[in-house]
């Protein structure tokens, strides 16, 4: 209890460091957002009027203190363009993303998993080459390309699942089939990542002195891969899937685009589109966010299975 209470309080500065970025990142892109908002067509006194409005009239010490304050109360501003408040918006789209992110997560384990110990056991054989050039190739297609292959073959020509969207109705719910190609096209790479490192990792846990002894003790394979080497070599994955779900949230933008997904990628696409400074932040903080939780929950859930970090 008292190293998760030590690493909640080293997470702090980083909420801090995410915060502070955010911020400081935006106000850095160029381009007037309220020249953006208004038009060419906008007046000096409607471009002063809206200055004021939105705060960008008052020095950079006080927007940040102000919006620290909007944090620390839940209050994220509003949306010029939508209308609406940010963390309402948030809060519709966090869901959908969230759906696709753990999709592409599961996904990527229930192929990873069982294709690296297929590898570790046919070592130099042509199942472990062949993995080898299927994982190699799914690092080298990115989400951007993929997804459209995807879509032409499986959408388009088979006419086996949607083009696009989330669900038939546009309500606030999630169509299975609309999730599956999404889901891959997140999930290819980190597949083909995780493969390898299972790979790796489980030939080093075969090669190990328990194993040999757990073989000499006569226990069968499944026993020996299941019960001996397949969690051991497990431990070091966890941390990889804490850091690449961070990579899949960043990853999501593109897939949402290219997919029309209506998640927190998408809106953030169209927030900065349209220079709207406080659904850009909030929607950078959301991801931020959830990117310093999902690693904390991964450190705790590290010294839960292994002991000697504890």
């Amino acid at each position: 209890m008292k190293q998760t209470l030590t690493r909640l309080a080293l997470t702090l500065p980083v909420v801090w460091l995410v915060v502070s970025l955010v911020f400081l990142l935006i106000h850095l892109v160029p381009g007037d957002p309220i020249q953006m908002m208004l038009g060419e067509g906008a007046t000096p006194a409607d471009i002063a009027a809206l200055r004021h409005q939105i705060g960008l009239d008052q020095p950079l010490w006080k927007q940040y203190a102000h919006y620290w304050v909007g944090v620390l109360h839940g209050n994220l501003g509003d949306s010029i363009r939508l209308h609406d408040t940010v963390a309402h918006l948030i809060a519709q789209r966090y869901p959908f993303t969230m759906a696709l992110t753990v999709a592409a997560l599961a996904l990527a384990l229930l192929l990873a998993v069982p294709a690296g110990m297929l590898a570790a056991m046919r070592r130099g054989k042509w199942l472990d080459q062949a993995l080898s050039v299927v994982s190699l190739s799914g690092l080298s297609v990115p989400g951007i390309a993929l997804g459209p292959i995807l879509i032409l073959i499986f959408s388009i020509v088979l006419g086996w699942t949607p083009v696009s969207g989330a669900n038939a109705s546009g309500a606030a719910t999630i169509g299975w089939r609309y999730l599956i190609l999404p889901s891959v096209t997140m999930g290819a790479s980190l597949a083909a990542i995780l493969t390898r490192m299972v790979r790796t990792a489980m030939l080093e846990e075969l090669g190990q002195d328990n194993i040999r002894t757990a073989r000499a003790k006569g226990l069968s394979e499944r026993t020996v891969l299941y019960r001996h080497a397949l969690p051991n070599a497990l431990v070091p994955i966890i941390t990889v899937v804490g850091l690449q779900f961070g990579a899949l949230l960043a990853g999501a933008i593109v897939t949402e685009t290219i997919f029309s997904w209506p998640g927190l990628g998408r809106l953030t696409v169209s927030a900065i589109n349209n220079r709207d400074y406080a659904l850009v932040q909030g929607c950078l903080l959301s991801i931020g966010l959830t990117y310093v939780l999902v690693n904390f929950v991964t450190d705790v859930v590290y010294r839960w299975v292994n002991p000697r970090m504890r």
